[in-house]
């Protein structure tokens, strides 16, 4: 695997900091195969990017899932092999939406451990900002769902109003598209299987995993489509 231009090209200490795991960890992964062997640079020293940064994140999500090594092991060979970073970020967002909520009280110390990086005050503010931490007596309240994606968001080179902008469309049509297909779905159960609690938690296990793969892939290739076509008319205005 090589680097993407741009990308972090870390030592395996830098790469163990950045993921919050060990050193050790990292080479045991590597020699199980969940992670890719990194680029040799120069003075043979290996170098790793966005993609094993990914993976780790992957592999802690599916960790905190309850998913064995093994179980991990087959997980992740059943993944394409070309799969860049955000192809390994979707994948961890589809894993992170069945966890359950998970609203915890941790010391700063622990809120940067899993938010597997250092933050600094302005940090916080913004992670509050967002919903995903706020102060509580001992440390912070924190959204253990929400916080990598709140730890990512701290590097988008976007206005903390925008992020808050974005994040209430998603949470605006997100809500729409649950009450319609919601409304939908009801209209197809018949009238026995709606006083049957069993038969709907049923058809709403079946349907759900696949709704979220839908909207999903749906959202992906529609923000590739607005992003292309953005970029496009960029590039003739220059």
């Amino acid at each position: 695997m090589t680097t993407d231009a741009g990308a972090p090209v870390l030592t395996i200490d830098e790469l163990a900091a950045r993921a919050g795991v060990t050193v050790r960890t990292v080479r045991f992964y590597g020699t199980k195969g969940l992670l890719p062997p990194p680029v040799i640079g120069p003075r043979r020293v290996g170098h790793y990017g966005r993609e094993h940064l990914a993976r780790l994140a992957l592999i802690e999500e599916l960790q905190q899932q309850g998913m064995t090594l093994a179980a991990i092991e087959r997980y992740l060979q059943q993944l394409p092999p070309d799969l860049d970073a955000h192809d390994l970020a979707i994948h961890r967002a589809v894993v992170a939406s069945w966890a359950p909520d998970a609203v915890e009280t941790v010391p700063r110390t622990e809120l940067e451990r899993r938010a597997g990086r250092a933050l600094g005050d302005d940090d916080v503010e913004r992670l509050a900002a967002m919903g995903v931490v706020e102060a509580a007596e001992g440390g912070y309240r924190v959204d253990l769902g929400l916080l990598r994606l709140g730890a990512g968001l701290l590097d988008v080179p976007l206005s903390q109003e925008a992020i808050l902008a974005a994040r209430n469309v998603l949470i605006e049509h997100s809500r729409a598209a649950a009450h319609e297909l919601s409304q939908l779905f009801r209209g197809e159960v018949s009238e026995r299987a709606e006083r049957d609690v069993k038969s709907v938690k049923s058809l709403s296990a079946h349907m759900q995993p696949l709704v979220v793969q839908a909207l999903l892939t749906t959202f992906q290739r529609s923000l590739r489509e607005e992003l292309r076509g953005w970029l496009g008319g960029v590039q003739k205005d220059g």
